[in-house]
């Protein structure tokens, strides 16, 4: 296997010291500063994507990313990418930030998602039990510049167009619809104060007022009144929870949960108790007055998503006093892909790298979410299996609802970027006309050609027996 090439990031103009420190600049500055990047990257010149001669191998980018992996998972891993160039895409984040890195850029960083694509975004719960839309995967969460996860969001709507049997117009105009929502919202959050850009949210009524047909609407109501109806813990106790011996457990479902051997040795079970003392530390006093109540019976593996299959995860079942169950889910976290190009994280720690910028990016974050070092001292970040999460069923997507959760998308990133960062150069670079919605549109047809592209060599590998697969039973 030879080494994926680590491509830099190209050239950026040089960015006036007025981005640093923004408190003690005008923002009037900040934006005429954004307003003159344009002469060194034009807003359309973002919309070019044409791989170089000297562009990485893709499946080596990916079979690199495999070190470390579980090697008897890995063929679930191909087996879903393999299923669509929309899979494809939403497994090879490590593949976009490589093609990403080697187009110019404005260097104005954000802190940013890493692997923003439409599944990424949902509902979820907030401590306060509300509903929200949001941001929910952070795994490759790195500063980084800005327009990296436009393009990864707006390609993704494209790609999933095309996995819905619509046409290419409907994905580029879900795309344009995606990076105008992001360019007027953040325009909007820059009008804010610092405090109201903090405790902006997208709530449930702000999302069901984006549904213009009544039906949708009702619809789309109902699974948000079912997710505030019980705790995500009591939803999925029946499914994932046995009594075996008169004891629950996590009932095994292989090849998608099941127990180790080590699992039920002494030495595993000391171990267990020290992590879970070094993550209560991660946690505010608060939460650890709460995770005390909570005693761990049982942890499973649990194989998830598809960029992450192969890396450890696991699901801890829990139970309090009174026998009221709760899941939180471990899972390893490594170097983001951004990290070869944006630059290594500031958090030696990758679990806190993940922990910290989802607290950076999100309106309110899981109550459980911390960080601990895992079995073999792997990285490990924490969280709540599922919090009330609202999953997008993007497979049934019209082209008026992709345009709509494109809008949607567009809003949530926009507000994570001008939450966790300064929106000032951004909003001023991408200004009031519609130059750069329409660029985005052109790149996301071009890359998702790329992607498909992609897919195929990967199908071609597992032809030729290059690359083992396993296709999972649809459930």
């Amino acid at each position: 296997m030879t080494n994926v090439t680590k491509l830099p990031v190209q050239p950026a103009p040089e960015i006036p010291e007025t981005q640093r420190p923004p408190h003690s600049v005008p923002t009037d500055d900040l934006v005429e500063a954004g307003k003159r990047l344009r002469d060194a990257i034009p807003r359309s010149s973002l919309a070019t994507w044409k791989p170089g001669r000297d562009r990485a191998d893709p499946l080596e980018i990916l079979q690199r990313a495999d070190e470390g992996r579980v090697p008897e998972l890995l063929p679930i891993r191909y087996g879903r990418m393999l299923q669509s160039p929309f899979t494809f895409y939403r497994g090879s984040a490590g593949v976009m930030a490589a093609d990403l890195a080697s187009l110019p850029t404005t260097g104005v960083r954000v802190q940013a998602c890493g692997d923003c694509h439409l599944l990424n975004f949902g509902g979820f719960a907030t401590p306060e039990r509300n509903i929200v839309f949001d941001i929910n995967d952070f795994d490759e969460t790195l500063p980084a510049p800005w327009e990296w996860d436009v393009k990864r969001l707006v390609a993704s709507f494209v790609l999933a167009a095309r996995a819905n049997g619509l046409s290419d117009s409907t994905g580029r105009d879900a795309a344009v619809a995606s990076a105008r929502s992001y360019r007027e919202r953040l325009r909007e959050i820059a009008a804010m104060s610092p405090l109201e850009a903090w405790y902006a949210t997208i709530t449930a009524d702000d999302f069901l007022d984006l549904l213009k047909d009544a039906d949708i609407r009702k619809r789309v109501k109902r699974r948000i009144e079912k997710a505030q109806d019980q705790t995500s813990s009591e939803f999925d106790y029946p499914k994932l929870a046995e009594m075996v011996g008169g004891q629950v457990r996590i009932k095994d479902q292989p090849p998608l949960i099941f127990h180790m051997d080590f699992h039920r040795e002494e030495s595993f079970r000391t171990y267990l108790d020290k992590a879970l003392a070094d993550y209560r530390e991660s946690l505010p006093e608060d939460r650890r007055a709460l995770l005390d109540r909570y005693r761990l019976v049982d942890i499973a593996i649990k194989v998830v998503g598809i960029g992450s299959v192969g890396r450890y995860c696991s699901i801890g079942l829990f139970m309090s006093s009174s026998n009221q169950p709760l899941f939180l889910q471990f899972k390893q976290a490594v170097p983001s892909v951004l990290e070869p190009y944006a630059g290594k994280s500031v958090y030696p720690h990758a679990g806190q790298r993940v922990v910290m910028g989802q607290r950076l990016m999100q309106s309110s974050s899981d109550i459980f979410l911390g960080w601990v070092n895992g079995f073999e001292a792997q990285h490990v970040y924490v969280r709540q299996l599922r919090d009330a999460k609202i999953k997008p069923l993007v497979e049934t997507f019209d082209a008026d609802m992709l345009t709509l959760y494109g809008e949607a998308c567009g809003w949530a990133l926009a507000r994570a970027h001008g939450r966790a960062s300064h929106p000032w150069l951004v909003s001023g670079y991408l200004g009031t006309s519609d130059t750069f919605d329409e660029a985005m549109g052109d790149f996301a047809v071009a890359y998702a050609d790329q992607a498909e592209k992609d897919h195929a060599a990967l199908k071609a590998a597992v032809k030729a027996g290059k690359i083992q697969v396993h296709i999972e039973e649809e459930r």
